[in-house]
Formats: C-alpha cells, structure tokens, sequence
C-alpha cells in the first residue's frame, strides 16, 4: 500500500491569518475577520491533527496563535502589512516544516 502523503496546511495558514488580516481592512468589521482566521485555523488544525498527532498539532496551534498576536505589537514598530506578511510567514514556514513536508 502506498503511503499517504500528508494533506498542505501552509496554504490555510496564509489563508486564515493573511485573509483575515484583508477580511477586517475591508469590512471594518473586526469579528468577521476572526472568523476568517479561526475556521482556516480549524481547517489546519484538523489536518494536523490528522498527519501529524495530537503533539505536533498543538505546536503548531501555539504558534499559529502566537503568531497572530505576536503580529499586533510588531505591527507598531514596522508597520501592519509588514508585520502581516512576517508573521504569516513564520507560521506558514512552521506547517510546511512540520507537517507538510513528511
């Protein structure tokens, strides 16, 4: 039997912290961003949890959570999109590494 490739996450963090980030500059409607932000969080966190355990998905559930907060006070030294693309990339790094790739 061949062995099952793990299903990508990093597009879904993208999605989730990236989109969100858009979803709240567009609409100026905070709640509808963390909307964005949580079901693609969940939607990843499901194919973690999938791929690579319990273990492995609440590393990465830190970090995509950490990332996200990490984001706003970075956002006062450097800027918002800057801080956006930093810390979406480092979370989105992190779920290729961790999981994506295995």
């Amino acid at each position: 039997m061949a062995e099952k490739k793990p299903e990508p996450t990093a597009g879904l963090v993208v999605t989730g912290m990236l989109g969100g980030f858009v979803t709240g500059r567009i609409t100026k409607q905070r709640p509808l961003a963390g909307v964005v932000l949580g079901a693609a969080g969940i939607a990843a966190g499901r194919r973690w949890y999938r791929n690579s355990g319990a273990g492995t998905t609440a590393l990465l559930t830190a970090i995509y959570l950490g990332a996200f907060g990490a984001s706003h006070p970075l956002a006062k030294k450097i800027g918002a999109w800057p801080s956006v693309l930093t810390s979406t990339a480092a979370a989105a790094g992190a779920a290729r590494v961790l999981n994506d790739t295995k």
